[in-house]
């Protein structure tokens, strides 16, 4: 089995910064992917940026130039740096992995709330 922690969420004010990270433990096999995606309020969630295994990362046009997607490998650990942040930032942010081992699987961590204030 694997989990996924995720934490440095909080409240920030407009122009901010933040730093989200989310490590993974337990069976862990082959990382593929690593992702964070954001869920407002009533919305869908959708996907901020990801990093695939010996590619460059890709980012929501909302975010592109504000985020950056990174990963420690030994540590089994995605990270997302959110600079120049703005009220519609504001959302509950999770870490996704798909892990290969026995077959390919997707994990989710548990969500950490961003909210920034105008």
């Amino acid at each position: 089995q694997v989990q996924l922690v995720e934490s440095g969420g909080g409240l920030v004010q407009a122009g901010g910064s933040l730093r989200l990270s989310c490590a993974a433990s337990g069976s862990i096999g082959t990382i593929i992917t690593m992702a964070w995606y954001r869920q407002a309020p009533g919305k869908q969630r959708d996907l901020v940026a990801i990093m695939i295994s010996g590619a460059s990362a890709n980012y929501a046009d909302s975010v592109k130039g504000r985020f950056t997607i990174s990963r420690d490998n030994a540590k089994n650990t995605v990270y997302l740096q959110m600079d120049s942040l703005k009220p519609e930032d504001t959302a509950v942010y999770y870490c996704n992995m798909e892990i290969v081992r026995f077959g390919k699987h997707a994990y989710w961590g548990q969500g950490t709330q961003v909210t920034v204030s105008s």
